[in-house]
């Protein structure tokens, strides 16, 4: 499928005026990358503030987060592995050499991360990821985790201190182990957060080959094997996609994807739209992204106003190219909830008057798919998607169907969902959701009719859709039409 998002807004606004009709064939018998999840992460300090809240405003930012029924249902969480001083990370000190023994401290609260993990569990979040922002800085060229400097022994960076890639092995799977042991399972760990990337904060580079990646990973691999670790590996968190792609192919190229779990990038700098060849059938995991902070990229509850970065719509859009035409497994925004912190938009849900939590117009655009889109669904093919209308639809484990269409135009789109012999008149039941301006998942029509369901989209707006029954959940049908009327919206 092509480019399609800056094609769609160009013609969207036709579509309204159109007296043409479209259909879309969606098979499930086709299937695509499997769906791991959505999610967002609670580090450096938010998910303290989050344990320190009040417990109604905790209550009610978790149903938000995490709940099925009421919210958008995120199943996995990302953790940060501290790397600094006394409480920051499970070693705070060197042990004076990379075979020295070293003394780990684990004080069960991890700046609140354990309680939060503990909390989103509870909802039956099963995906929790382990990422390292940095090695403690005396593992480092640097000798600090807050400058930029390489994981020590790596390729081209030897260190009068020694070889520190075992011990910074060792020191992760510890981590691992420590949450492990409380019952809370990491499912996948990473050793690097933005290595193309040099903050204020806790960092740690690579090259652009991934010299430094590929001469870690088999040794943290085999870390975890020893230990009786079951995780997960994932590389590398680049800033953006493009960057990501050319690690990708240098890891690839030098046999260290065998040993990774899912290749996993922002997208600050590139956003996901096209498909990571060089990933080789591994998924692929957007793990953080945001507006930022300044104007047009502050926290609101706006879904469209004028197409800012900061508007629900706008990512509606990043969401439904990355999970249709980049076929990630897995999205992930950066933070989930914050307390009066509405400078920022790279948060779901504030608690803008300090014990309310609201949702942001970007959380709704998340929650559309990730609500009904459960782990361990599939993506299906849907072929023959009308101009200005991105089309994702997925085959969940349950045998539930579920199709988002993200109407980029300004005019209402008339859908009308043929099942003709698959079940709707069988016991089979449908249901759909809209989110636009003034409307935050909202119950819509799904008219059904015989053996087909029709749906209003309206413009600017995400619809989903999905549908339930006996025959269905037997995945006894194998395709079903979604016919487009487009009318004008005046």
């Amino acid at each position: 499928m092509a480019h399609i998002l800056s094609k769609l807004i160009a013609l969207g606004g036709l579509a309204g005026f159109a007296a043409s009709q479209a259909t879309v064939t969606v098979d499930v018998g086709t299937k695509y990358q499997q769906i791991d999840g959505f999610g967002f992460s609670q580090a450096f300090g938010r998910a303290k503030e989050f344990q320190n809240a009040p417990s109604s405003t905790q209550k009610k930012a978790l149903d938000y987060l995490f709940s099925t029924e009421t919210g958008a249902g995120f199943s996995i969480i990302r953790n940060r592995v501290g790397s600094g001083g006394n409480g920051d990370s499970i070693l705070p000190n060197s042990p004076g050499s990379p075979s020295g023994n070293p003394s780990y401290k684990w004080d069960g609260d991890d700046s609140g991360q354990f309680w939060f993990t503990k909390q989103a569990a509870s909802y039956g979040v099963k995906t929790i990821i382990a990422d390292a922002w940095s090695a403690p800085g005396f593992m480092k060229t640097s000798g600090s985790d807050s400058k930029p400097g390489y994981l020590c022994g790596t390729t081209g960076h030897s260190c009068s201190s020694g070889d520190w890639r075992q011990a910074y092995a060792n020191f992760l799977v510890q981590y691992v182990k420590y949450y492990n042991q409380a019952g809370l399972n990491v499912t996948h760990l990473g050793f690097l957060n933005e290595p193309d990337y040099s903050p204020g904060y806790s960092q740690m580079q690579i090259s652009s080959n991934a010299q430094e990646a590929i001469s870690f990973i088999p040794t943290l691999h085999k870390t975890a094997q020893d230990a009786g670790v079951d995780v997960s590996l994932i590389c590398c968190d680049a800033m953006g996609w493009q960057t990501q792609g050319t690690y990708t192919a240098a890891l690839a190229k030098a046999g260290s994807t065998q040993y990774l779990g899912a290749i996993t990038s922002h997208s600050y700098t590139a956003d996901a739209r096209t498909p990571l060849a060089a990933a080789g059938g591994l998924p692929t995991w957007n793990t953080e992204a945001g507006p930022g902070s300044g104007s047009g990229n502050t926290f609101v509850t706006t879904w469209y106003s004028r197409g800012a970065n900061e508007e629900g719509f706008t990512w509606a859009g990043k969401i439904a190219v990355a999970m249709v035409e980049a076929q990630l497994s897995a999205y992930l925004f950066w933070e989930g909830f914050e307390v009066r912190q509405t400078q920022s938009g790279s948060h779901l849900v504030d608690a803008t008057d300090g014990t309310t939590p609201t949702p942001s117009g970007i959380f709704w655009a998340f929650a559309m798919w990730s609500r009904h889109i459960r782990p361990g669904a599939r993506r299906v093919a849907a072929s023959g998607s009308p101009s200005g209308v991105i089309t994702g639809a997925f085959l969940n484990a349950d045998g539930s169907v579920v199709v988002v269409f993200t109407n980029t135009g300004t005019g209402t789109q008339s859908i009308k969902t043929s099942l003709a012999g698959t079940g709707v008149g069988a016991g089979a039941a449908a249901q759909a959701w809209l989110t636009n301006q003034g409307n935050n998942f909202a119950s819509t029509t799904a008219k059904a009719d015989g053996a087909a369901v029709t749906v209003s989209v309206p413009g600017r707006s995400v619809v989903t859709l999905k549908m339930t029954g006996a025959r269905l959940g037997a995945h006894k049908m194998r395709s079903f039409d979604v016919l487009l009327e487009y009318r004008s919206s005046s």
